[in-house]
């Protein structure tokens, strides 16, 4: 009797924990980001919860808007100023894994915090919790790109993302189910409380290996006599001016990340008010659309392989576009379950080409400087945008702040489209 062979994946479904041919220490880093991405993942599937226990507390527009303004207000007083210092550490790595768990920690905080305030203080407490996270989630953020930037080398951010937001992505959507169905069972707020402090046990994961990770010392500038903060920020800014392709690229990004930033509030508040969705549903939501994105990190990748990262780039910003504008035009949840099916997609995309286009502009010698500089933008996008979302959203309907949010991210897609068309015309016919 012939045996039955499986037939043979695509290339862009094969999966291993690090290339073939990286080294034993490399294949270490590539599965230490790996399996701290499970402790992430586990972590992250308590966000999108978060503006909805918010909603449910009673807070109002403007309070769910600053619980995403909040960091980026901190972000952007600071992030120049942690890129600089992240600059002068020999191991970026462990103020990164550090940094990060007391961030993670802020979720079991908001469990605890909120079991022994009156309910009519518990929104206060929550946004003073995570206004002091805000502070090590600055350091993250800058130190994250550094670090993955180092583990994945000039050739390997596609392979090692796509296999770290893999695993994040398939960990989260798993927990975001279990955790849609545990908030029906019990009562609240006895199910959030229940649920952010399990959560967050996530942390420790993450603490435990993104602690070993191996990278080579980084070696700090020459120690110069002392010079005031804004001597400094100007000195990063000349830094910045003297390399167009990263001020290019920072700027067309910063335009599709305002239209990001406009929409994040605005997201949750449209499911509990508009679409009157339960949580099991903003739970299968919000599952669709992370499952979708490890199909995606695995499209992407073999996409940019076989036909270049411009056009990730370009189908990722218009898909994305696209996104807020169609949810606005429904408010039934199946439909939405299949739009974030089909956002998760894109944003794999956009995920992975926004991190390696922005490394490629970046001097090698001074990646913690200039990450945080466009960190720092992608702050100032969130500190006004979610502020304006939801006062938009006040006067135009929050289906009328999604289609804003449409708009913008649509320009910045006619931004980034510009160069291929601009090229063309100077050419010779």
């Amino acid at each position: 009797m012939p045996r039955f062979h499986w037939p043979a994946l695509p290339s862009w479904l094969r999966w291993s924990a690090a290339p073939a041919d990286a080294s034993p220490q490399q294949r270490r880093n590539f599965i230490n980001v790996q399996i701290d991405g499970i402790g992430i993942g586990l972590a992250s599937a308590a966000a999108p919860f978060l503006p909805v226990f918010l909603a449910r507390l009673g807070a109002s527009n403007l309070q769910v808007g600053l619980l995403t303004a909040m960091p980026a207000v901190t972000g952007l007083v600071l992030a120049i100023a942690v890129g600089q210092f992240l600059e002068r550490q020999r191991r970026i790595a462990t103020w990164f894994a550090r940094a990060r768990f007391l961030a993670i920690m802020a979720y079991a905080l908001t469990g605890l915090g909120t079991l022994f305030v009156p309910p009519e203080l518990a929104v206060l407490v929550v946004l003073a919790i995570w206004a002091a996270a805000t502070v090590p989630q600055v350091m993250v953020n800058v130190a994250f790109s550094v670090v993955m930037n180092g583990v994945a080398g000039p050739k390997g951010r596609y392979e090692l993302m796509s296999r770290r937001w893999s695993v994040l992505g398939l960990t989260t959507a798993v927990t975001v189910v279990s955790v849609g169905q545990v908030l029906v069972w019990l009562p609240f707020p006895t199910n959030y409380q229940v649920i952010f402090i399990l959560l967050s046990a996530g942390g420790l994961i993450s603490l435990y290996f993104s602690s070993h990770i191996e990278l080579p010392e980084n070696v700090a500038p020459p120690a110069g006599p002392r010079r005031p903060p804004g001597a400094r920020l100007q000195d990063a800014i000349a830094r910045v001016r003297q390399q167009p392709a990263f001020v290019s690229f920072t700027a067309k990004r910063f335009v599709f990340l305002l239209g990001v930033a406009l929409a994040a509030p605005i997201f949750p508040l449209y499911l509990v008010r508009e679409a009157q969705a339960s949580e099991a549903a903003i739970g299968l939501i919000n599952t669709a659309q992370t499952f979708t994105l490890v199909v995606g990190y695995r499209l992407w990748t073999g996409i940019s392989r076989t036909r270049g990262s411009r056009l990730v780039l370009l189908w990722a910003t218009l898909g994305l576009s696209l996104y807020p504008a169609l949810v606005a035009s429904t408010g039934r949840v199946t439909v939405m379950v299949v739009l974030a099916a089909f956002a998760g997609i894109f944003q794999a995309g956009l995920d992975l080409v926004f991190f390696d286009e922005l490394m490629k502009t970046v001097p090698a010698a001074q990646t913690a400087v200039f990450v945080s500089f466009a960190q720092g933008l992608q702050y100032l996008s969130a500190i006004a945008a979610p502020l304006a979302g939801t006062l938009l959203a006040d006067y135009i309907g929050l289906g009328g702040a999604l289609l804003a949010s449409a708009v913008l991210r649509l320009a910045a897609f006619a931004l980034f489209a510009r160069r291929r068309t601009s090229a063309a015309a100077a050419q010779p016919t």
